[in-house]
Formats: C-alpha cells, sequence, structure tokens
C-alpha cells in the first residue's frame, strides 16, 4: 500500500471555495492510517499559508509545510541555481512578495535583469512584455513557474501562465529555459522530498492528464485520476490511444478510500 499521498488541490480536493464532497473524510482517513498527505498546486497566487488556511478553513486542517505550490518550488530552484540573481518577476504580488522574503532582489531595469522570472499575471500588461523583452535581449534567463493554458473559476476557466510565457517567447524568440511546476520532474522532486519517501511508496492523485498524470509517469509514480475537475469521462475515454494513462481512476477524491479497503 502507498505510504505517501500527493494530491493536487483546484478540481481535486475542492473546486473554487467548495469542498469536494468527502475529501476531508479521506484525507482523515489516510492520516489516521499512518500515511502521509501532501497537496500541491501550479498557482503562484497564493503562499503555502494561503493555501493551509484555506484547506483548515474547509474542514482539512493543513500546516504551511503540507503544500507545495510553483513558488516555493521556484524560490528552491533560484536558491540552488541563481542565488544571486537579479530577478524581473511577471507575477502577482504575493508571488513578489515571496521571492523578496527568500532574499531576491527585484528590478525592472533591464541593463541589471539576470533573470526573467515568469507566473500567472492577471495584471499581465504591455509595460512587463516590453521590460522581460529588453532584459532577454540583454542575456537575462527566461524560466517560468507554470505551463498551464488555464486556470478553472467559478463558471469556466480564464487564461494562465502559458499565455504570458507565449507572449515573451513570441516577441524574443526564446523558448522559456525552465518551468518548474507540474509536470516538471523538479516538483515532482520537491514533493518527495518533503515527504521523505521513494517514487515506488507514493501516489499522486489530480484533475489533469497533462499535469498531474505526465508528471507522475515519468517520475515513477503511480496514479490516480478524479473526474471532478478538468477530465471527465469523454476527455479520458478520448485519450485512451494516449501513453499519459492514469493506474486508477476515481469518480472522485471520495473513492481513494477504496485503496485502504483489505489493505
Amino acid at each position: 500500500m502507498f505510504r505517501g499521498f500527493i494530491f493536487d488541490l483546484d478540481g481535486t480536493v475542492y473546486r473554487s471555495n467548495t469542498l469536494i464532497p468527502g475529501a476531508d473524510g479521506v484525507i482523515r482517513l489516510l492520516r489516521e492510517s499512518g500515511r502521509k498527505v501532501v497537496f500541491l498546486s501550479n498557482k503562484p497566487i497564493q503562499t503555502r499559508e494561503d493555501y493551509a488556511s484555506k484547506l483548515t478553513r474547509l474542514g482539512i486542517p493543513t500546516q504551511p509545510d503540507e503544500v507545495i505550490n510553483s513558488t516555493f518550488v521556484m524560490i528552491n530552484y533560484l536558491g540552488k541555481n541563481a542565488p544571486q540573481a537579479r530577478l524581473f518577476v511577471v507575477g502577482e504580488i504575493p508571488f513578489i512578495e515571496e521571492l523578496k522574503r527568500a532574499g531576491f532582489i527585484i528590478t525592472d531595469d533591464p541593463k541589471e535583469i539576470d533573470c526573467v522570472v515568469v507566473a500567472f499575471d492577471r495584471t499581465f500588461d504591455y509595460r512587463k512584455l516590453n521590460i522581460a523583452f529588453q532584459a532577454i535581449k540583454l542575456g537575462a534567463r527566461f524560466v517560468a513557474t507554470n505551463p498551464d493554458r488555464t486556470c478553472p473559476v467559478e463558471g469556466g476557466e480564464i487564461p494562465d501562465c502559458a499565455g504570458m510565457i507565449a507572449a515573451i517567447e513570441a516577441v524574443t524568440e526564446k523558448k522559456v529555459e525552465v518551468v518548474v511546476g507540474k509536470p516538471s520532474p523538479i516538483m515532482m522532486q520537491a514533493a518527495l522530498e518533503v515527504l521523505g519517501l521513494k517514487p515506488e511508496d507514493c501516489i499522486l492523485i489530480g484533475d489533469r492528464l497533462e499535469t498531474d498524470i505526465k508528471m507522475g509517469k515519468e517520475s515513477g509514480i503511480a496514479t490516480g485520476i478524479v473526474l471532478t475537475g478538468v477530465t471527465n469521462e469523454e476527455t479520458l475515454k478520448a485519450s485512451k490511444g494516449s501513453s499519459i494513462q492514469p493506474d486508477f481512476v476515481f469518480q472522485s477524491i471520495a473513492d481513494v478510500q477504496n485503496l485502504l479497503i483489505g489493505r
């Protein structure tokens, strides 16, 4: 049986501000049975503390160190690969503040910028595009938090970080060097380090084939898809010819308790 459970958040544990029925009971059961649990999110618009507070408010008591978001992974990546870098950030205030808190210098002077860091940014505009363009033309590195095309919201979806990445790639003719969020192995490694477990001891459960399931498969981790988010039965059937297939299919997170039955 799996010793570590890695859960995506949006579409898996909750939708917007509504807990998916049964999520609290499953997480409680896993913890009571001695399993380790962490939560993953590609969103860099909230801090780990924010996510932990939201989960706790929804009925799943959570500590910040049980949450791994793309901000946390980006800070770790930059700390290892560009610790003294001066950054220009395409991103929102919480993300920028977290980078500052980690000790990074933020600047909008293209001549001073060592690295352009791109995240989901609902305030993205021509000024930010131009600064990124000028900095990359002068030799700055180009990295990003997550590759998601859209972000699920109440009533539909909105453009996500892929739109900001694509705009900068289009004008600079430079491809983003590194994307640290799902499906990157960089995020998977961060989750395993937090859990203190080997890949074969864990399962990753999420709602997106192209991020959650792909990352798990490429990292040698068992995977489960839930049908309460982006993926539904129709899209799952349409993907049958793809190499990205989950090991388990759950109608919702509530069915994850079946993994404990008879074990």
